[in-house]
């Protein structure tokens, strides 16, 4: 007599497909092991995005009428009668323009002063350390769109590679505790899921 195990369906009855990372990328962004490069990593963005925003928070020109941030997206959405102009993208020009003539740059100045800093602080930390490189990854790119390249690109790379490896980047520091207590929406999500039933068919006898 023979059976089997049905493997795992969805509700629709189709058999999901899990793609296994390669070993090296499990091994890189997965290992605790390599926490103390992620650390490295972490620490040097996290000074980066720290210095950049201190500097800005004692700065009237960004925290007391955001003027800093007016003139950057002025000289941004100029149009010059020869050459290049510095955004490359119409729409990014346009959402630009859109917040110079309602004046955002009042409320943004500060906000980039202060999240800046707050990035820095989380990473160095390893609090949150894949959220903090997201909104530090959002920063750089809105930068480069603007059509400042600076330091931008660079620090763009440490801040994905920081994202991929979420799991451990945080490992030495303030993640090691506190993400097994707040856990994933993902997992209690599959907690809460119940599990499909089995199917074990007996074989029909010849």
């Amino acid at each position: 007599m023979n059976s089997y195990t049905a493997q795992p369906t969805d509700r629709q009855g189709r058999q999901p497909r899990v793609i296994q990372d390669p070993p090296f990328a499990r091994a890189l962004f997965g290992n605790a092991r390599f926490a103390w490069l992620w650390l490295v990593a972490r620490v040097y963005l996290g000074w980066q995005w720290v210095d950049a925003g201190r500097h800005k928070l004692q700065e009237d020109a960004w925290m007391d009428g955001g003027m800093a941030v007016k003139g950057f997206w002025e000289r941004a959405v100029a149009m010059p009668e020869g050459g290049r102009p510095a955004i490359s993208y119409d729409w990014y020009r346009s959402m630009l323009q859109f917040m110079l003539d309602r004046e955002w740059y009042t409320w943004i100045g500060p906000t980039i002063a202060v999240g800046e800093t707050l990035i820095g602080i989380a990473l160095i930390l390893g609090l949150f350390t894949g959220i903090a490189a997201f909104f530090g990854s959002a920063l750089n790119m809105n930068f480069m769109l603007a059509g400042t390249a600076s330091t931008n690109p660079v620090l763009f790379a440490f801040a994905v590679a920081l994202m991929l490896a979420w799991k451990t980047a945080g490992w030495i520091g303030l993640d090691h505790w506190v993400l097994p207590l707040v856990g994933t929406p993902w997992r209690r999500a599959a907690q809460a899921e119940p599990a499909l039933p089995t199917i074990e068919p007996q074989a029909i006898p010849a």
